[in-house]
């Protein structure tokens, strides 16, 4: 009886508005770190690879304006998006406005601090995301009754149509880096093509797998 009464009070926690900003800052602080280490190492963003080019024109070139305008429209939309629909598309509004379009905002207006420092990114990611968590669950309690996707709660992770144009890009990838890894991703996307699985992992796993024995062997 008493677990049960636990299990109860515990599924009301998890289920409650507090849980959702919680879980959002948790998600903006690893992508706002994971800008933070593409920048300072050179991997680790949380994006597609042509937002991260947005980004690095402005690293190279000093003009932000194409990321943050871009990414920032995104996270404004789908926060606005998320109480009407839902759904909070993590593709559009953390990976591209948080990981991206922020960090460009505070590196246009020379504050780069959350960006060089790893704790501070973590802390900074975090709090924006409690923020957006936030707004979204105070946008949802003052939407008039019927408004809302049929009272549906928010749920995280939408999706993104553009990764199925991964596979091809990967394949390419594999071939520049060496034949063995080419082979493989070509070989491996073949497979999961065939199994109706997203050629992506199919030509990651296949490159890893080929080009790490072709490394046993030179």
């Amino acid at each position: 009886m008493e677990q049960n009464a636990a299990n109860r009070n515990l599924k009301e926690i998890l289920l409650s508005d507090m849980t959702f900003p919680l879980l959002v800052a948790i998600a903006c602080a690893a992508i706002f770190a994971g800008t933070h280490m593409y920048i300072m190492h050179g991997m680790g963003a949380f994006n597609e690879i042509f937002v991260v080019q947005m980004l690095d024109q402005g690293l190279n070139g000093g003009d932000f304006a194409a990321a943050a305008g871009f990414a920032t429209g995104f996270l404004v939309a789908r926060v606005l998006e998320g109480p009407l629909v839902g759904l909070l598309d993590i593709g559009g509004s953390l990976m591209t406005g948080v990981g991206i379009g922020i960090p460009a905002v505070l590196l246009a207006s020379g504050i780069n601090g959350p960006i060089e420092s790893f704790p501070l990114a973590l802390l900074t990611g975090g709090v924006i995301g409690l923020i957006i968590g936030g707004v979204i669950i105070i946008v949802r309690k003052l939407m008039p009754q019927g408004i809302s996707a049929s009272g549906t709660g928010v749920m995280m992770g939408a999706g993104n149509s553009t990764g199925r144009f991964l596979g091809p890009l990967i394949i390419l990838s594999a071939i520049q880096y060496s034949i063995p890894a080419g082979i493989g991703a070509f070989v491996g996307a073949a497979i999961f093509y065939k199994l109706d699985r997203h050629i992506a992992g199919g030509a990651i796993l296949g490159a890893m797998l080929i080009a790490g024995i072709a490394q046993m062997f030179v």
